[in-house]
């Protein structure tokens, strides 16, 4: 039995690397529109502080296009590769579960991928421009010393940035799955959620300060407002999902 389910898991890690590399392929056959949309938001704050400047994306070494572009390719691949990792994962969790939690096998995928999605779309849409925007507004002259101080990126920095936040801001958007998960096990109820929001509130506005920094209040709101929204779902979503796990053990399918 233990060598079938190692051979099960690593099926689906196979899977789940499948998955990601047809994304990736994908991606590298479009690289060249992929960044051109990865770009869009930092050339808008760049053109309005600065017009009269082309935006170049320098590359330091013969490789670095090739490199770059990998990384961009692979990002893309996550991405589009998360409904099936997602898959891949709930398939790894549900022999420790009760027959009518591995129901949630459809939602689950569908409510991880739509998050993380969400997630990339508000880095894409709203941090990348309020963030561009605040250190764009760093530049210029340095007091009365006639020092410029401006900003040649390479594509190389630019792409570690942007793929970065990308990333973790969807997976900071897989908190209310996060908690769904804790409620179902019993490890954290609504009730305690509802007591730590005053705290969460707090917590997300500092961490809204830190990701936002600046002193435009409207990206820390932004920020911090989809923070809070995320934890408020969690907390709805734990209304639902949590379940009294006293069953009797026979309720457990077979595995």
């Amino acid at each position: 039995f233990g060598g079938t389910w190692a051979t099960q898991e690593n099926f689906r890690i196979v899977r789940a690397a499948l998955g990601t590399l047809a994304g990736t392929i994908g991606c590298w056959v479009y690289r060249d529109k992929l960044l051109a949309w990865l770009v869009k938001p930092y050339e808008k704050q760049w053109k309005e502080h600065f017009p009269n400047i082309p935006l170049e994306l320098q590359t330091l070494a013969p490789a670095d296009a090739f490199v770059n572009y990998m990384q961009l390719a692979i990002t893309g691949g996550i991405i589009l590769g998360t409904p099936i990792i997602f898959y891949q994962l709930w398939s790894f969790v549900s022999p420790g579960l009760y027959a009518r939690e591995k129901k949630y096998i459809i939602p689950f995928v569908l409510f991880s991928t739509t998050l993380f999605m969400s997630g990339v779309a508000f880095a894409y849409y709203v941090a990348f421009p309020f963030t561009f925007n605040y250190f764009f507004s760093l530049l210029g002259p340095v007091g009365d010393t006639g020092t410029l101080l401006t900003s040649r990126p390479t594509m190389e920095f630019y792409l570690d940035f942007t793929t970065r936040m990308l990333l973790a801001f969807g997976f900071v958007f897989e908190l209310p799955l996060f908690i769904s998960f804790l409620a179902m096990a019993g490890i954290v109820t609504p009730r305690q959620l509802v007591k730590f929001s005053r705290w969460a509130i707090i917590l997300s506005f500092a961490l809204g300060a830190v990701i936002t920094p600046g002193p435009e209040i409207s990206s820390q709101i932004a920020v911090s407002s989809a923070l809070v929204g995320l934890y408020f779902l969690s907390v709805g979503v734990s209304f639902i999902v949590a379940k009294k796990r006293d069953e009797p053990e026979e309720e457990k399918s077979e595995d």
